[in-house]
């Protein structure tokens, strides 16, 4: 199967129908020297997502920011406040408490983008279900992975 082929299905089936349509069509492929399978992708010198053993993928914010054209993409999403965009741009991680609008397709142990004035400012990982983070007030919803602090050495909104 070729590549792109493979990961415009993932794509499709991690963040839903359509959200493939988004992916640059010169995308640089790099594969594993042992397996053979894909590791990571990039664009112009910019990782875009790498894909883990387990099938998922572990998108960047930059890529993240380019399906949120996708309407099915947002669904994945999660929106704070303003009282948090501080420390989640930091890399820390995002309270129940502080999350304004959920996606109905966040799941558990899923990549999950994290939105404040529709600009996303973090990825990371679904500690909760998207009922859990709407039913509960305290507790941790979303791990950070990579934030844009991590990235760019400053935060600029």
């Amino acid at each position: 199967m070729e590549h792109f082929l493979k990961l415009q299905q993932s794509l499709d089936a991690l963040f839903g129908p359509g959200s493939s349509k988004y992916l640059p069509k010169d995308i640089d492929v790099i594969l594993s020297r042992k397996t053979g399978r894909i590791r990571t992708v990039s664009h112009k010198g910019k990782i875009l997502c790498t894909l883990r053993i387990n099938g998922s993928l572990a998108i960047s914010i930059d890529f993240a920011q380019t399906l949120l054209q996708s309407k099915t993409f947002r669904e994945n999403c999660i929106e704070i406040n303003k009282d948090a965009a501080p420390f989640v741009m930091e890399g820390r991680s995002v309270f129940c408490k502080h999350v304004v609008w959920c996606g109905k397709n966040v799941r558990i142990a899923a990549d999950t983008p994290i939105l404040f004035e529709n600009k996303i400012i973090a990825v990371g990982k679904a500690i909760l279900s998207s009922e859990m983070i709407s039913d509960f007030n305290r507790g941790v919803a979303i791990k950070v992975r990579d934030s844009l602090k991590s990235r760019k050495g400053e935060i600029v909104v």
